[in-house]
């Protein structure tokens, strides 16, 4: 089994196409066809199903999957390893929920990629437990969740908390009490959001049952907010990127604790200059900004 197999064999598995992979690797189709048979054949199972003229990756074939990104990962930190010092470059793969992917990182995106033109930085946004489970699985080399929970493989740090506002519009009139939404409609991420359980806490502890609509996008919910739809429950960076400037007022409430963020890392991923440069830019970040508060 060589390095070059799994690459190929990774590659074919995301493009779907001997032809494509080829393009993407730089090589002959043949030789990728004649690469992947002989795994094949050292691993005694059909990788890909034959459909046509297309391929499908097989049962086998994602069991494998998992472990090859595994390996091309360690490859990857076994030759940074070797130059601990070297300064940052390279991919590095960050996944962050919305809230701090469209209310926190825009502005330190553009400072990092300032600072460090040789790293080819890729953001993904998903849940939490979708980002984590990346993370364990080495297709991310970090990311940024709201919640803080034991997860084996991983480490973690505290980033920033993330106050939480409800908002309404402008027309909507003051948001003093809880008794103020009586018959509205609260827009909320669906259930697994952790600002979403911080919202139904509130109302089961102060004996409201609001009926909740579920929009999985925050651009969506300060949509409908502004429209005099209903009211959302949205982290302070969300407010104050967008949903302050589309007619929206917010209001806080002293029984909406703020929210820790967490950086989420594999444990096994050794040396890796880009990603601690990212995170020191995040602690610098988040730093000037209890500043200016």
């Amino acid at each position: 089994m060589e390095l070059a197999q799994i690459r190929m064999f990774k590659t074919v598995a995301e493009v779907g196409s001997i032809a494509r992979a080829a393009e993407k690797l730089f090589c002959v189709p043949s030789n990728i066809t004649a690469r992947i048979k002989a795994l094949e054949a050292e691993l005694g199972v059909a990788l890909f199903l034959r459909e046509g003229r297309g391929l499908r990756i097989s049962p086998a074939g994602q069991t494998f999957l998992v472990y090859a990104e595994k390996i091309l990962a360690l490859t990857v930190e076994a030759k940074r390893a070797l130059d601990p010092a070297a300064e940052p470059s390279g991919p590095l793969r960050i996944g962050a929920i919305e809230s701090s992917a469209t209310g926190r990182l825009p502005r330190l995106l553009a400072k990092f990629h300032k600072r460090y033109p040789q790293v080819a930085l890729e953001l993904t946004t998903g849940t939490w437990s979708q980002l984590l489970d990346d993370t364990v699985n080495h297709r991310l080399d970090g990311a940024i969740v709201a919640v803080d929970v034991e997860r084996a493989q991983l480490k973690r740090t505290p980033m920033y908390r993330e106050e939480l506002l409800l908002i309404a519009s402008t027309s909507f009139g003051p948001v003093r009490d809880i008794a103020d939404l009586q018959d509205k409609t609260l827009f909320m991420w669906p259930p697994g959001c952790p600002y979403r359980a911080a919202l139904e806490h509130w109302l089961l502890r102060r004996g409201q049952a609001l009926p909740i609509v579920s929009l999985a996008s925050y651009g969506a919910i300060v949509g409908c907010v502004s429209a005099g739809a209903g009211v959302a429950l949205v982290p302070r960076g969300v407010f104050e990127q967008y949903a302050k400037g589309a007619g929206c007022e917010g209001y806080e409430f002293a029984e909406l604790m703020a929210i820790e963020n967490l950086f989420y890392w594999h444990e096994n991923a050794g040396v890796h200059p880009a990603r601690e440069a990212f995170v020191g830019m995040l602690r610098e970040e988040f730093a000037e900004a209890r500043l200016r508060q």
